[in-house]
């Protein structure tokens, strides 16, 4: 929290009465508000730059050897959970990306575990370099076409709002509510706002006129853009539009060529959801940024983008520039083309140097959290699906995309019982309530998974996070199921009655209590696992198997209650007997 005094300290930088704490001389600095690079000294005090021009005075110099000097990029909006480590832990992969900021929306664990879940997570968060803003979670449950283990109506987040860290209210994905004007919906926006906060859409299968419902409650972010016309009727209407590069939803490519020199200041960056695996393997926004660059973006746009643009999108008036005034959130580039990063400082202290951590500045907490426990009893022949025909709507799974296809297929049955068929692709999907006990299983056919035998099953599952599985028969999908129980949550992989593979996942489900390290190669164990009992490639099947549960994407998905149609926005039969 900034002082009278620091602030004065700042200042007396400029007039020589006191010295910087940090002056980096020879740098070439990205200035994100002319698209210029200029060359002069940044002058560092209390975690702040107190100027840029010419300065004599300071504890330390660093001199910089012409290297790029860009601020640190901002996630403009991430789920921390979907990298299944907690943000402390997030926080030693994304800074030696250059990530010194995310804006989060904590709705996974909010779903599990309520407000609890939220306090969780800022708590944990804290003393962190890694800077993380919350969006609190507007629609828990999400919808009311799958049961969850909270809800946070309007005076539940109106509580939460005390917190320093707390912005704005998160992606408003009840949009029939808002068309309808549903009271706690409504009143959940006009609290944001008297908070001074954005309000974040999620716009998902939308048309231009759709849109006006969200623009006239006052929302003014969308995230869920998959291609460049869609992208281009958001930022028409006033709309930041965020371009998502994440572990399913890769629509960067897809939605890039929406941007252009007269309205980039519209447009930012996000993953959304991203697996530690990629963020290791590929990284985070800086991916993003990099991409870009490859695909036609000049790099000061892109720069831009994942800087100023973010840090405007929502409101983050002291980041997102390398400008007296603005957080000494910093990083050094050799090349803007390839954004190659050598140094990151966060508040002006050096914490990655050529890619190394300094493991002090990376404090881990362990909040007094009691995870809620996973309540089912299901039974092998719960899992028994019996279609009253042999025509049947199938969920089409579609590769890196949060979507599915509405599919209509002849299917195998014995005795009445649907039976899994690999010549055809078509694998049993089962959705297993866990928070209340209510005995609710949801029965669906899926096809896209490609496997040959055995089945995979876990607790995260969007965004009610029930337990979510497929499989080739039922006793594999049983088995998968129980061992993941039996972990208190997680991830399993099953085949002929053995278990190849598992993570466990403790903390509500969705996280674990390891070293990122430790998650990245259980994970990769896993996929080499699903790699034996599958001839599908090119996409993570874990992420992709617990999108297939969200019901405010189109087009097919399946909850604890049923087969769920985004067209009708209803549940449906699984046969088709017109």
């Amino acid at each position: 929290m900034e002082t009278v005094q620091s602030l004065r300290e700042r200042i007396n930088v400029l007039s020589h009465k006191d010295p910087a704490d940090l002056i980096i001389k020879n740098g070439r600095i990205v200035n994100v508000f002319t698209a210029e690079i200029i060359e002069a000294d940044i002058a560092v005090k209390n975690g702040y730059i107190a100027g840029i021009g010419e300065f004599r005075s300071a504890a330390e110099v660093i001199d910089a050897k012409g290297s790029y000097i860009v601020p640190g990029f901002i996630d403009a909006h991430v789920h921390v959970e979907s990298a299944m480590v907690p943000p402390s832990e997030l926080a030693r992969v994304l800074l030696p990306n250059g990530v010194t900021t995310i804006v989060t929306d904590p709705h996974e664990i909010a779903n599990v575990a309520g407000a609890s879940g939220v306090e969780y997570m800022l708590e944990e968060a804290e003393g962190s370099p890694l800077e993380m803003f919350v969006m609190l979670p507007s629609s828990v449950p999400a919808t009311p076409f799958e049961n969850n283990g909270a809800t946070l109506d309007a005076a539940a987040l109106r509580k939460l709002y005390h917190h320093e860290k707390v912005i704005g209210l998160a992606e408003v994905m009840d949009f029939p509510s808002v068309a309808a004007g549903s009271t706690d919906i409504l009143q959940k926006i006009i609290d944001a706002k008297s908070h001074g906060g954005r309000i974040d859409g999620h716009g998902a299968g939308l048309n231009r006129e759709n849109l006006n419902n969200y623009l006239a409650a006052g929302i003014r972010t969308d995230h869920e853009s998959t291609t460049a016309e869609e992208a281009l009727d958001r930022a028409r209407a006033g709309m930041f539009v965020m371009l998502r590069e994440g572990t399913v939803g890769r629509d960067l490519l897809a939605t890039l060529p929406a941007v252009n020199a007269n309205n980039s200041h519209r447009f930012c960056f996000c993953t959304d959801d991203k697996l530690i695996p990629d963020l290791v393997s590929e990284g985070s926004i800086n991916f993003n940024v990099k991409l870009a660059i490859e695909n036609g973006l000049s790099p000061i746009t892109a720069i831009q983008m994942a800087t100023i643009n973010a840090a405007n999108c929502h409101n983050l008036l002291y980041l997102g520039a390398v400008a007296a005034g603005y957080q000494a959130d910093l990083l050094f580039l050799d090349s803007l083309e390839d954004v190659s990063i050598t140094k990151v400082l966060k508040r002006g202290q050096v914490i990655v140097e050529q890619g190394v951590r300094d493991e002090a500045a990376f404090p881990k907490n362990k909040p007094d959290f009691v995870s809620p426990k996973i309540k089912h009893s299901l039974k092998l022949q719960d899992l028994e699906l019996r279609p009253k025909g042999d025509r049947v709507r199938v969920m089409g799974m579609l590769p890196n995309s949060l979507f599915t296809e509405r599919l209509e297929k002849e299917i195998k049955r014995v005795n009445g019982l649907f039976i899994p068929d690999k010549a055809a692709d078509l694998a049993k999907m089962v959705v297993i309530e866990r928070h209340k006990g209510t005995g609710n299983v949801g029965l669906g056919i899926v096809s896209g998974f490609g496997l040959k035998t055995g089945a995979i099953a876990t607790s995260v599952a969007h965004d009610s996070h029930n337990i979510v599985a497929v499989g080739m028969n039922d006793a594999d999908i049983f088995l998968a199921v129980e061992e993941l129980t039996k972990r208190g949550g997680g991830i399993a992989v099953v085949a002929d009655g053995k278990v190849l593979g598992g993570l466990s996942l403790p903390v509500g489900g969705l996280l674990s209590e390891a070293p990122y390290e430790e998650v990245a190669a259980e994970l990769a164990k896993l996929q080499a696992a699903f790699e034996q009992i599958s001839s599908a490639e090119g996409f993570d099947p874990f992420l992709t198997l617990s999108f297939l549960t969200l019901p405010v994407i189109p087009e097919y998905k399946l909850t604890d209650q049923g087969l769920f149609d985004f067209q009708e926005f209803r549940f449906v039969p699984l046969e088709i007997t017109d």
